[in-house]
């Protein structure tokens, strides 16, 4: 589904269709500050409100990306959304304060009710959509839980009769986020349950649930009917690896197993398979090397704008190539999934293998992203 900001009218609360005016993801929405809740000693939400007479549009499990100017430098960061689409008219995000982290600190200690902020519009196919399926497990670790919760509170306010497992692993039981919250709606679903593992008690609270780090052992315990899931995963990088290791090692199918998180010093999304609806695009300026065809050699790129044309080296990408002749180009991911690299290609066409920073729309248009993007010929770009 495409993320949009609509405009209601007085007809339905939720009007669809053409004709009704959105906030494309080619441009940034200035959005408000509605208010700022301490979640833990280290995790704070927070909610956004739309401009005037508008609301927010979105599948749960997507995210948004913050642009912001912090001390003179531009830096964008993406945050999944952790409000369900069903509350159309607020979004939030919940952020945990990161040691050292620029952005992350800066939220936490300058950002405010009234503060207006920079926003690309929400991208990502992380969803339940987009995977449909019988019965779903929600595996999540700190902060990742954004996802789980977002996707938990849209199934509880449609009144969704879905077979869910959430587990959900925590430093210890203070830390564990809208703990309460997730114990209330498996109390009034029938089809979820909810189970948390902390790595350790804490002084103010001892813990009678399962304690250390998530184990095959846990897993089965926890999930009997695990290869029976649809599996999502979301948390620190080595939390991630972990959990694949494992499924992989219980001999889960991993092509019903899903990622996301935004440590963008690896790859933590994997690519669509291809018979999802993100590869199957039928109408694209991306276009395939013939079968046999040796690797293009010694293309030019010409930053239009940058009036710079640089030559792209066999198996660099768009981005690697104007980075490594020294312009200064927007990123942040480097994957293909934030979406801070996009351009529009003025002539020439491309390889591209995007993790969801993209829409399909935006491809016919002739867009797309550097950081995954492998010249197929001489390219003109506008950059």
């Amino acid at each position: 589904m495409t993320a949009l900001l609509h405009a209601p009218t007085p007809a339905s609360p939720l009007p669809e269709g053409p004709g009704v005016p959105c906030w494309d993801s080619t441009d940034t929405q200035t959005l408000r500050v509605r208010t700022v809740t301490d979640v833990t000693a280290d995790v704070k939400t927070f909610v956004f409100e739309p401009p005037d007479g508008q609301y927010f549009s979105f599948e749960a499990g997507q995210f948004i990306t913050l642009d912001l100017e912090i001390d003179g430098a531009r830096i964008e960061r993406s945050y999944t959304i952790s409000s369900p689409p069903t509350r159309p008219h607020r979004l939030s995000i919940t952020v945990k304060r990161i040691p050292d982290g620029t952005v992350s600190g800066w939220l936490h200690d300058t950002v405010v009710p009234g503060t207006e902020l920079k926003v690309r519009a929400p991208l990502g196919a992380f969803t339940l959509t987009d995977h449909p399926a019988p019965s779903y497990l929600l595996l999540s670790a700190g902060v990742g839980i954004t996802p789980t919760l977002s996707m938990v509170r849209t199934l509880a306010d449609l009144a969704e009769d879905t077979d869910v497992t959430v587990v959900h692993c925590a430093r210890t039981p203070l830390d564990l986020i809208h703990r309460a919250e997730l114990e209330a709606l498996a109390r009034q679903m029938p089809r979820l349950r909810v189970a948390f593992v902390c790595g350790r008690e804490h002084p103010n609270e001892r813990w009678f649930g399962p304690t250390g780090r998530i184990t095959a052992a846990a897993l089965q315990t926890l999930v009997p009917d695990l290869h029976d899931r649809e599996t999502f995963v979301c948390g620190p990088e080595g939390y991630m690896d972990t959990v694949r290791l494992l499924l992989t090692d219980l001999g889960y199918d991993m092509a019903r197993h899903h990622e996301e998180s935004f440590d963008f010093t690896r790859l933590t999304t994997p690519p669509p398979a291809p018979d999802t609806a993100a590869s199957a695009e039928p109408d694209t300026p991306t276009a395939e090397a013939p079968p046999g065809a040796a690797e293009p050699t010694g293309l030019s790129v010409e930053f239009v704008r940058s009036g710079r044309t640089v030559e792209c080296a066999p198996g660099q990408t768009v981005l690697e190539a104007g980075q490594a002749a020294g312009l200064r180009l927007p990123s942040s991911c480097g994957q293909g999934l934030c979406g801070t690299c996009k351009i529009s290609l003025l002539a020439g066409e491309v390889d591209m293998q995007h993790n969801g920073g993209i829409r399909p729309k935006e491809i016919k248009q002739g867009k797309a992203l550097m950081c995954c993007s492998k010249p197929l010929g001489d390219l003109q770009i506008d950059a």
